[in-house]
């Protein structure tokens, strides 16, 4: 849940957040301040504090003679994030476990609820799908992974959007079943149940992206990702 009070450097961090992610900003495209500002309606001062945050978060790098500039990603990076979404989320899932009440439980099941009425939508399947994983960070009241785990998301929804978008929805349905699954697992306080649910989720998710790349020309398939 956002604040009711944001800073002019937050709210301009999450319009050129989403401006990256969704390739409005391409890889490698400078960011020039005072023309960012313009584009924003702002000054200067709030977009250098958003664009020094974005540096922080991974979505922007400054290189010599250029400046700030969006950071550039291949697919292979999908190894990665998902190995840091598995070990966040067995974090997470298994102090939910122990620390999520009847009435959480409850709401992530709603939400479940309202993913299953779009799953022809992959677009809003997948914002609901984040949503999902963060919501299970959140019971378990782990704000510094929560913290990562979103910034790993936002990494995953730029390569998702750029790579994979396609094939988002052969994969709903059995994410969809796998995430009843966990709400099983929730109900019944099982953390050993609710980390092998995840492992499995994350592994099945980048073995099938992963094909779908291979299969696409993006990528040669290595053990781990490893050239």
């Amino acid at each position: 849940m956002q604040p009711l009070f944001r800073s002019k450097p937050a709210v301009v961090h999450d319009m050129l957040r989403e401006a990256i992610i969704h390739g409005e900003y391409k890889p490698g495209e400078r960011l020039v301040i005072d023309e960012v500002a313009a584009r924003l309606g702002v000054s200067q001062i709030p977009v250098r504090e958003a664009v020094r945050q974005l540096e922080a978060d991974g979505l922007v790098s400054f290189e010599p003679y250029t400046g700030a500039t969006v950071t550039r990603f291949s697919p292979d990076l999908a190894y990665e994030i998902f190995a840091l979404l598995e070990s966040l989320e067995v974090i997470c899932g298994r102090r939910a476990c122990a620390c999520m009440n009847d009435e959480q439980r409850a709401e992530l099941a709603t939400l479940v609820a309202r993913m299953d009425v779009c799953t022809d939508d992959p677009e809003t399947w997948s914002q609901l799908n984040r949503e999902f994983h963060l919501l299970i960070c959140r019971f378990a009241n782990v704000q510094l992974i929560g913290r990562m785990l979103e910034n790993t998301l936002d990494h995953w929804d730029r390569l998702r959007l750029h790579y994979v978008q396609d094939v988002l929805q052969q994969r709903i349905p059995e994410a969809q079943a796998e995430h009843r699954q966990m709400l099983a697992a929730f109900a019944h306080r099982d953390p050993d149940a609710i980390e092998s649910l995840l492992r499995a989720h994350n592994r099945g998710a980048l073995a099938a992206y992963v094909e779908w790349m291979v299969h696409q020309g993006h990528l040669v398939h290595t053990e781990g990702g490893c050239g």
